[in-house]
């Protein structure tokens, strides 16, 4: 584990030295399908950095330990072009944010620590704009460290998802 997070952060080092220009399109909207399930705003503030706000739902278990969280959040991210043969508009991008969890649990569950939480992550993705239509694809992971609430704190690796935005507006 430990050699695989030190090769992922080298490999970002080494694109970090390419000073081109990233950005395909001014501000978008739209889902992120996966974990969690959310709405996405995303607005470049310049050609290489992008903040996104979202908001979000992931459902847990079945019978009598169900529970649901939602969720609240940011991220400032840094896109920088990937050079893949004659592909255009193909990025990768990493950064990190913050998000506020609300637990909502089901009656019959009884589960330790508050019913929401704060956590701090992570962003490693992959975007594509195409050149002639208003949409944009990403795809990331989204490791999360929780600082409290239910459960307690620690790390989480299961969030990321595939998502899909309309364009608003031009580049910058």
């Amino acid at each position: 584990m430990k050699k695989t997070i030190l090769m992922t952060l080298l490999m970002a080092f080494a694109f970090l030295v390419n000073d081109a220009s990233a950005q395909s399109f001014g501000s978008a909207i739209g889902v992120r399908l996966g974990a969690p399930l959310s709405i996405t705003y995303k607005t470049f503030l310049n050609e290489s950095n992008a903040i996104e706000v979202m908001g979000g739902t992931r459902g847990f278990g079945s019978g009598v330990t169900q529970y649901r969280w939602y969720q609240l959040g940011a991220a400032y991210q840094v896109h920088k072009p990937l050079n893949v043969g004659a592909v255009e508009g193909l990025n990768w991008y990493f950064g990190g944010g913050a998000s506020v969890y609300f637990w909502n649990f089901n009656d019959s569950f009884v589960g330790e620590g508050s019913s929401s939480s704060f956590g701090l992550q992570g962003y490693l993705g992959l975007s594509y704009t195409f050149e002639n239509t208003p949409i944009n694809l990403s795809v990331d992971w989204v490791p999360t460290y929780f600082l409290n609430g239910f459960g307690g704190s620690g790390f989480g690796y299961d969030s990321g998802s595939l998502g899909i935005r309309y364009v608003l507006g031009g580049g910058n």
